[in-house]
C-alpha cells in the first residue's frame, strides 16, 4: 500500500524540531522504554504504531514532560530541555490531543477558544459581538468553518477534535501529539479531519500521528516508527513500507489477514422483519444463523449503529418484529434482552461495557450474579472465582489475579473482560459493536479467535464494524445499510465478499457481485 498521494510529503531536507536520543524510563520489575531514539521534522506527519504495552504513551509522556526520564535526551529546534515539564514543554511549542477530546461542553466554540480570556468593554462587561468575531477569525485562518456560537456537544466528532487541535495550535504549537484521533470517527468526518491535517502540514505544523488503524498510517503519514516491548524497532518512510512488514515489525512474527472456517447451521436465531423507525432506519429485514457471523456496516447516519442498539433495547425498536428462536422480542429494556438471550457489547466499552474501577471479577460476573447466589441474596464467592477463572484462561486474559482493577488493563485485556461478561451469559443473539476498536493487532487477533469459538458454540453474531477487511475475514455475509436501508448484501458462499466492492456499496455507489 502506498501512500497517499494527495499528502504532502516532508522531505528529508526539512529541520528536525524535536530530537529524542537514548530515553529510558523503568518501573518497578519493568523496561517501559529503552534507550529509544525518535525524532519529528517541520512539517511532517509522523507515524507511531505498536501493540498496547509497547511504550508509545511512556514516549509520549516523556516528550510531554508528563513522565520524567531515567536517561536519554530531548532536543526543542536542537537545544536541549533539561527540565522537562508539561508548562515547558507547552512553552516551546509541543502540544497533546488525547483520544476522547475534553473542552467546556455546553460552552460555545467561541468561549471555549477564549476562555479565560474573554474581551470585556469599559463597563468590564464581556463584549459578546467581539468575541465571536475574534474566535471566527482565528478559525478562518487555519481554513475551519465552524460556527462559533454552537456549542461544542453540537459538534461531530471530527469538529471537536479539529477544535482541539486549532486551540493548540492558538497556543502557539508547532508540534500537535493526536493520540488515536480517529478511534469512533465514519469515514466521511476521517476524511474532514485528514484535510485539515494536511492543511496544517502545509504550514509546517508537524504531527505525530498515534493510531491502531494501521491503513491510516499510509493515508496521512510521512514516516513511521514501530515500537515492540519498550523499544523503536524501526524508522521508515511510509513509501518504503508495506502493512504485513508494519505488523511484522509490531509483534515480531508475520500475521496474515484473518479467515474463519465457517460452521453455521440453518436453524434462523434472529430474524428481523419489515422493522421501521422514523428518521432511523426503514424496512429492514435479515436473519442471522445459528453459529453465523453476519457483518452490519455503514456510514455514521446510516442506522446501522441505531439498529443494533435498539434489538438491545437501549432504544426504541420502532414498528416491525424482531424474533428470537422464533419467539417474538418483547424487551424493552437491557435487562430485558438479556433475558431473552441478547447480549451486547457497546462501541464506547469506558462509558457503557465496564466499571473500570471495580475487579476484573466483578467486571464478568455482574450480569449473571443472580446464578451464582445463594440463601439470603449471599453470593458464592467460590463459584464466582471459578467462573472467572475459567474466562481468564479461555480468553487468555493477562492480568495479575482477578482482583486487579480493569482501568489498569491494557485496552485488548479491557475488551476481553467485557466479552467474557458477555459469554458468561450463555447468550443465544451476540450484538458486537466496533469490537476491535482502539486494541492492538495481537489483541484483534485473540479477539476474533475469540468470536470464531462462540459461533462454534452455535451462538448467533452480528457485529456493527467500520474495518472493513476485519468484517470481510470474519464474517459469512456482510449487509450494507446507506441512508437507514439495506442496499447490498455480500457472502462468503457466493464469492462476493471483496472489501473494495462492500466500500464502495458502503459510499452509496453500486456494485457488481461475482458470480
Amino acid at each position: 500500500m502506498a501512500a497517499n498521494p494527495n499528502t504532502p510529503v516532508a522531505t528529508s531536507d526539512q529541520p528536525v524540531i524535536v530530537s529524542m536520543r537514548g530515553v529510558t524510563k523503568t518501573y518497578p520489575g519493568v523496561v517501559a522504554l529503552a534507550d529509544a531514539d525518535f525524532d519529528v521534522r517541520r512539517g511532517e506527519v509522523h507515524g507511531l504504531v505498536g501493540k498496547n504495552g509497547a511504550g508509545k504513551s511512556t514516549l509520549m509522556g516523556v516528550l510531554m514532560g508528563i513522565r520524567p526520564p531515567d536517561a536519554g535526551v530531548v532536543e526543542v529546534d536542537g537545544t536541549e530541555i533539561k527540565t522537562l515539564t508539561p508548562q515547558l514543554m507547552g512553552s516551546v511549542g509541543v502540544a497533546y490531543v488525547p483520544q476522547h477530546v475534553k473542552m467546556l461542553n455546553t460552552l460555545t466554540v467561541a468561549e471555549n477558544i477564549l476562555a479565560g480570556n474573554l474581551p470585556r468593554n469599559r463597563f468590564g462587561l464581556v463584549n459578546w459581538r467581539e468575541v465571536y468575531r475574534d474566535s471566527q477569525e482565528r478559525l478562518t485562518k487555519l481554513g475551519l468553518h465552524i460556527d462559533v456560537r454552537k456549542t461544542v456537544e453540537g459538534l461531530s466528532l471530527a469538529e471537536q477534535v479539529m477544535l482541539a487541535i486549532a486551540k493548540a495550535l492558538f497556543s502557539n504549537a508547532r508540534l500537535v501529539i493526536l493520540d488515536e484521533p480517529t478511534a469512533v470517527l465514519p469515514r466521511k468526518d476521517k476524511n474532514l479531519l485528514f484535510g485539515f491535517i494536511r492543511s496544517l502540514k502545509a504550514q509546517n505544523v508537524s504531527f505525530v500521528y498515534i493510531s491502531h488503524h494501521l491503513e491510516e498510517i499510509f493515508e496521512i503519514c510521512d514516516r513511521v516508527t514501530i515500537m515492540r516491548d519498550g523499544r523503536i524497532i524501526e524508522t521508515r518512510d511510509v513509501a518504503n513500507i508495506t502493512v504485513p512488514e508494519l505488523i511484522r515489525g509490531m509483534v515480531g512474527e508475520s500475521i496474515g489477514e484473518y479467515h474463519r472456517d465457517a460452521s453455521f447451521k440453518d436453524e434462523v436465531v434472529l430474524r428481523v422483519e419489515n422493522l421501521s423507525r422514523r428518521g432511523h432506519y426503514e424496512d429492514i429485514s435479515f436473519t442471522v444463523r445459528r453459529g453465523e457471523v453476519v457483518g452490519l456496516c455503514g456510514l455514521q447516519g446510516s442506522g446501522v449503529g441505531d439498529l443494533a442498539r435498539a434489538i438491545f433495547g437501549l432504544e426504541r425498536l420502532g414498528v416491525g418484529t424482531v424474533s428470537i428462536e422464533g419467539q417474538p422480542l418483547t424487551a424493552e429494556t437491557p435487562k430485558q434482552a438479556f433475558a431473552q438471550g441478547i447480549a451486547y457489547l457497546p462501541d464506547d466499552r469506558h462509558k457503557l461495557g465496564m466499571v473500570a474501577l471495580r475487579p476484573l471479577r466483578e467486571n464478568v460476573t455482574y450480569s449473571v450474579l443472580d446464578r451464582m447466589t445463594r440463601g439470603l441474596g449471599i453470593v458464592s464467592r467460590g463459584q464466582e472465582r471459578a467462573v472467572v477463572s475459567e474466562f481468564i484462561d479461555k480468553l487468555g486474559i493477562v492480568t495479575p489475579g482477578q482482583d486487579q482493577r480493569v482501568q489498569l488493563l491494557s485496552g485488548g485485556n479491557q475488551q476481553k473482560v467485557v466479552f467474557a461478561r458477555l459469554a458468561a451469559t450463555q447468550p443465544k443473539v451476540l450484538l458486537l459493536h466496533e469490537p476491535t476498536q482502539g486494541v492492538d493487532v495481537r489483541a484483534k487477533i485473540d479477539i476474533f479467535n475469540i468470536v470464531t469459538d462462540l459461533s462454534r458454540q452455535g451462538v448467533a453474531i452480528a457485529i456493527v464494524s467500520s474495518e472493513v477487511r476485519e468484517l470481510v475475514g470474519l464474517c459469512d455475509r456482510i449487509l450494507v445499510m446507506y441512508q437507514g436501508k439495506i442496499t447490498a448484501e455480500f457472502s462468503r458462499a457466493a464469492g462476493s465478499m471483496k472489501p473494495e466492492e462492500v466500500l464502495l456499496a458502503i459510499e452509496g455507489g453500486s456494485y457488481a457481485p461475482a458470480n
